[in-house]
């Protein structure tokens, strides 16, 4: 009888000693885990600051905002691609335009290629860029102002002479 009580408490000492290692490993590879999750975040972050710095980065744009309102997913692939040389836009237009806007098949959007602008980046108050970008060889374009978070996330505005204000959500690529 006095053996049995001993093999069971060697057999619980070893249960807890087990118990104790799973625990010790399963918190190493859960704070390996966050590791990596956060050098994966670092390496993102320093790859977008590297991209706005040297301006080579494409805008990829999910919804439209009109000024007039509403939100509108985009399910065709929209972007706006700036390098050092040119900025290059493929976005579609919604809202109010008040003169010398097509309504038919030629009407572009805002869809344009400009080699002649000014680009100017700053750090953002609250962490990412601020970017405003004045092309000076496209008709009836004033400014587009981005707002590019550390992560990648970011918004635009479009200003435009002849139109309406329109918002833009999206990420960089």
């Amino acid at each position: 009888m006095e053996s049995l009580r001993v093999i069971h408490l060697l057999s619980m000492k070893t249960l807890k000693i087990l118990l104790i290692l799973l625990l010790i490993v399963g918190t190493g590879l859960s704070v390996s885990a966050q590791a990596t999750r956060k050098e994966k975040k670092a390496a993102k972050e320093a790859a977008i600051k590297k991209n706005v710095e040297d301006k080579n980065y494409t805008f990829i744009a999910d919804r439209a905002i009109p000024l007039g309102g509403g939100t509108i997913e985009l399910t065709s692939i929209y972007d706006i691609r700036v390098t050092p040389d040119s900025v290059i836009s493929y976005l579609p237009y919604f809202g109010r335009a008040y003169f010398d806007v097509g309504y038919n098949s030629t009407d572009q959007g805002l869809k344009f290629t400009s080699t002649n602008f000014d680009y100017h980046a700053t750090a953002a108050k609250r962490g990412g860029w601020e970017i405003v970008i004045k092309p000076k060889d496209v008709k009836y374009l004033q400014s587009l102002h981005f707002y590019i978070s550390p992560s990648g996330y970011g918004q635009l505005n479009a200003t435009t002479i002849n139109r309406d204000a329109i918002n833009y959500q999206g990420h960089l690529k």
